[in-house]
């Protein structure tokens, strides 16, 4: 199924639709201010090991990210950080930043990294926002499979190339190119991880 979703002015009863196919253990493709991502409830352990087997992972081992409408999550599935750490994060969101942090007790099990975190983003993007809004908890989130990421900027090509692994697609309009750019929170001093869109 795709749902054509307006990337400005996004419809609240299709972003309700949307929420709905995450809340009841549905896994989604759907547009971030850089490239589509695979999507899911973050407490649907279920939904989290169908994004691993389409990406062919280990959840202990993914680069799973929590997807957030706003800076609020931080404090709820991050550990306590440094003020200068608050505030150096605050200035580059809502933007193209993942940022890696101590993962705290409200994070599930499944989704906890070896070392114990987390990378927290909070997208711009209208879309991304409303659905996370609506969801009312982070979304789970991945890049789509492979290395051909020209491949995923169109989400009629995306929907035929994986209709049959996830139950909807997002239809927000051309995707990026880019990744976001990773930062690594988990020392007193940022560091990039990986470059991206981002820059900092």
């Amino acid at each position: 199924m795709i749902v054509e979703i307006h990337p400005q002015n996004p419809q609240e009863r299709l972003i309700r639709k949307v929420a709905d196919v995450l809340r009841e253990g549905g896994v989604i493709i759907y547009p971030t201010d850089t490239v589509y991502g695979l999507g899911c409830d973050i407490f649907q352990p279920k939904a989290v090991e169908r994004i691993c087997r389409i990406k062919g992972i280990d959840p202990q081992k993914a680069n799973l990210s929590f997807v957030c409408s706003d800076l609020s999550d931080l404090s709820k599935y991050a550990k306590a950080i440094s003020t200068p750490q608050y505030r150096f994060i605050k200035q580059y969101i809502p933007g193209p930043f993942t940022f890696i942090l101590p993962a705290s007790r409200e994070v599930p099990k499944i989704l906890k990294s070896r070392k114990d975190t987390i990378g927290l983003r909070v997208p711009n993007h209208r879309i991304t926002h409303a659905i996370a809004a609506a969801l009312g908890h982070p979304i789970l989130s991945s890049s789509l499979p492979g290395e051909m990421v020209e491949e995923y900027t169109d989400p009629e090509l995306i929907h035929e190339k994986f209709e049959k692994l996830v139950d909807l697609v997002v239809n927000g309009g051309i995707g990026g190119m880019e990744y976001s750019t990773i930062v690594d929170m988990t020392n007193e001093e940022p560091e990039i991880v990986r470059q991206g869109a981002g820059i900092l």
